[in-house]
């Protein structure tokens, strides 16, 4: 199904969903983790434990956020996809971020595991057929399909790369 298939496209998550263009899920997965293969690691790298503000996180930050949210929505979306009336509690991303440590680790890696964890994600949602794709749950306050699911988490790394491209590479002109 195509983001165009959302109806509607659901409050809060919208801001994300609307960064993909309207393609098939599956495209869009396919799309979000050739970004991934394409990143400059290099100059990546040449980031490592820079911050463009105080109290900003790192790029290490960024992909480790990218990861830890993306298993919290699949789990999420599995709820939904199978039926399941469990309310998912919500999450500080500020804490999680805190205590993941991403700066111990070579930005390289952890792209890697964000291009891993989004392989699985594609996997799963492949699985998913359109009646699937159109279930309901409750995501922090919000109603919300497993096709919306989908097009949040790959909004939600576009989101964040514009936000290094515009943020970050900024600072290695700066040196």
């Amino acid at each position: 199904m195509k983001k165009s298939d959302l109806h509607p496209i659901p409050q809060y998550y919208d801001r994300y969903i609307n960064l993909v263009p309207d393609v098939e899920l599956s495209q869009a997965f396919d799309a979000s983790i050739r970004e991934l293969d394409s990143l400059d690691r290099t100059k990546l790298a040449r980031l490592e434990g820079k911050r463009y503000a105080p109290g900003k996180w790192t790029i290490n930050d960024i992909f480790q956020h990218l990861t830890d949210t993306e298993r919290i929505m699949c789990y999420r979306t599995l709820l939904y996809a199978r039926r399941d009336s469990t309310y998912p509690p919500g999450f500080d991303q500020d804490l999680l971020a805190l205590n993941a440590h991403a700066d111990k680790r070579p930005v390289h890696n952890l792209i890697q595991e964000l291009t891993d964890v989004r392989r699985a994600t594609a996997s799963l949602f492949g699985s998913f057929d359109d009646e699937t794709l159109q279930n309901k749950g409750i995501s922090w306050t919000y109603e919300v399909t497993v096709l919306a699911m989908g097009f949040m988490i790959v909004g939600h790394q576009i989101h964040h790369l514009k936000g290094i491209e515009d943020k970050y590479y900024p600072l290695l002109d700066n040196h």
